[in-house]
């Protein structure tokens, strides 16, 4: 029971540590994307972070600020939507693997919340109740603008969750197996084996999908401020639109999850296989440091050298300087650290514990790859008009989902 409980409670733990980290990727890569600093003002005791400290305040004034309902909104619909979001949100990570199974005297230890053989299918199950959420959240506030948005979201998750599901078929065809640990394994260490190679079409449209899934840029109509003032969550404030909020954002990191689980390997490190890696756990890592030691004294370089045509005459000039001394400082650290303690050694469970450690490690970075994704994204395309979001859905991505799926099952026969 306390086994269950903890890698339950890890992964969900995980999410939060994420999340913050997503929100501060969120507003400095728009910033710099806009050719602007961003956030970098809040500070604890002078620690600014680089305006990761700006979240936390962000936090406490949502958690604070007074909770109005709107005087005729159904309070319990009302009350109850952001928590399904939120919920929905959070169970859909619990069947994702986050490294090779532990081979221990009792037997296998998966490495994951849940370990079901029908994993995609529990995915898809739990996701699709998100959407009621945003629908009853549109309903319950009683407003027309709020309810047109809850319209528009469950129209549009609807449309794009069939291309989302017959995306991945091709996937489970050639993994023969819905358990995504037995999807991440068929994928093998070998790059060359990953889906995205072997599914390039699948891995496009399940991306695309999942964007739209997420109601994110440019396919966020059910928020459109211009038309809906701010959609289905309109009349929300204090902790409940914070529960809206969060739950974006931790869709966005299961969708990042799912595309690096599916099409990119999972927890698999390229060209090193797991035996390898218990095998040579302590060599690894040792040289992994000492690389990210020095990749931290290379990168402070430029940094330091770096000029600005724009100057604002406070602390947003110095900061590119003072990040370049804390990766100096990192990397000097990293490297005589690790030439004064000498290679590693594990052996037996220890091996497997430090070569599950990269492998979460990995895992954890193509998850950030994907979140900058979805930033990179949003900053860079504009917002579809509704009727375009419709036919790009139904004319589209889904006449090539179905392409997609005939092709390769008929290749799959015939070879």
């Amino acid at each position: 029971m306390l086994t269950m409980s903890l890698k339950i409670i890890i992964p969900f733990v995980l999410i939060l540590q994420i999340l913050p980290i997503f929100i501060w990727m969120e507003r400095k890569g728009a910033s710099y994307i806009q050719d602007r600093r961003g956030p970098n003002r809040a500070n604890i005791f002078g620690i600014r972070l680089g305006g990761l400290v700006h979240t936390l305040p962000d936090v406490i004034k949502l958690i604070f600020k007074e909770d109005i309902i709107p005087t005729r909104a159904n309070r319990f619909i009302y009350t109850i939507a952001p928590f399904i979001s939120m919920a929905v949100a959070c169970m859909t990570f619990a069947v994702i693997p986050w490294a090779a199974p532990l081979a221990l005297e009792k037997g296998s230890f998966a490495l994951q919340a849940l370990e079901m053989n029908v994993g995609i299918l529990y995915i898809f199950a739990i996701a699709s109740i998100g959407v009621y959420g945003v629908m009853l959240a549109g309903w319950g506030s009683n407003n027309k603008y709020s309810l047109l948005g809850g319209l528009r979201a469950s129209s549009q998750m609807i449309s794009y969750e069939l291309t989302l599901s017959l995306s991945i078929v091709g996937v489970l065809i050639l993994s023969g197996s819905l358990e995504l640990g037995a999807i991440v394994e068929s994928q093998s260490s070998n790059l060359f084996s990953w889906n995205f190679i072997r599914q390039p079409l699948g891995c496009l449209l399940f991306i695309v999908a999942a964007v739209a899934e997420t109601n994110r840029t440019p396919f966020d109509l059910p928020e459109a401020e211009a038309e809906l003032v701010a959609g289905y969550h309109t009349e929300y404030s204090s902790l409940k639109f914070a529960l809206f909020y969060m739950a974006e954002y931790v869709n966005m990191i299961v969708a990042s999850a799912l595309m690096a689980t599916l099409f990119f390997g999972g927890w698999q490190v390229p060209f090193l296989t797991t035996d390898l890696l218990r095998e040579h756990a302590g060599i690894i890592i040792h040289y992994s440091l000492l690389g990210m030691g020095a990749m931290a004294l290379l990168g402070s370089i430029p940094l330091f050298l770096y000029k600005s045509r724009v100057h604002y005459g406070d602390a947003r000039d110095t900061e590119t300087k003072k990040l370049s001394v804390i990766l100096f400082i990192v990397g000097i650290a990293l490297l005589a650290w690790r030439a004064a303690s000498g290679e590693l050694f594990f052996e037996g469970l220890a091996a497997q514990i430090a070569a599950a450690a990269l492998q979460v490690g990995i895992f954890i970075g193509k998850i950030l790859f994907f979140c900058w994704f979805f930033v990179w994204v949003r900053w860079t395309l504009p917002r579809f008009r509704y009727d375009q979001l419709m036919q790009l859905g139904w004319k589209a991505m889904l006449p090539l989902a179905l392409l997609n799926l005939f092709v390769t099952a008929g290749v799959y026969l015939l070879l």
